[in-house]
């Protein structure tokens, strides 16, 4: 599939030159072609994803908490899951993150889907995403205080689900 339009090789020192950045890793994984990111070049690699590799479709953003897992160097993944809808290539797109800095800049401005699922992201991992027009919870309550799908959450909660009030699904 990526071979049709780039190799892998070629489509790493395309990147390199194109963002400046030299640690842009590829792997791949059966048909999963996946590319590492610092950080710091996230924005500017993804902008070259869209805007020179035909990637227009952000099909997901999500996360993981590496905080147990044995040999993680970095506590916290954010996975980015591309498609370009004329070839129906598909790429995923990491980076890292440790804390305390839990900052990435926003996708909103390449891809309107970025809206809900960078805030889906921010509600259930605390990363925040710098310059979202709307960076706010999506699935929980406000006053909720802590990030749910952190490896350091407890597994049954903090007794947060105590304060909420309780809904009757009772027929009238």
């Amino acid at each position: 599939m990526l071979q049709s339009m780039i190799a892998g090789e070629q489509l790493l020192e395309t990147l390199r030159e194109r963002t400046g950045c030299p640690a842009i890793s590829f792997s791949t994984f059966r048909d999963n072609y996946r590319i590492l990111v610092p950080r710091e070049y996230i924005y500017v690699v993804l902008q070259c994803l869209k805007e020179g590799f035909g990637f227009n479709m952000l099909v997901d953003i999500t996360a993981v908490d590496y905080l147990y897992y044995p040999d993680a160097r970095h506590r916290f993944c954010v996975v980015y899951c591309l498609l370009n809808t004329q070839t129906g290539q598909r790429l995923i797109v990491k980076t890292f993150l440790d804390e305390p800095d839990l900052n990435l800049p926003s996708a909103f401005s390449l891809w309107k889907a970025a809206d809900w699922l960078e805030r889906e992201v921010y509600d259930m991992f605390g990363i925040i995403f710098e310059g979202h027009p709307d960076l706010r919870r999506i699935l929980l309550p406000e006053s909720f205080a802590d990030f749910p799908l952190r490896k350091d959450y407890p597994l049954r909660g903090r007794g947060e689900r105590h304060d909420f009030p309780a809904i009757s699904r009772a027929e009238s």
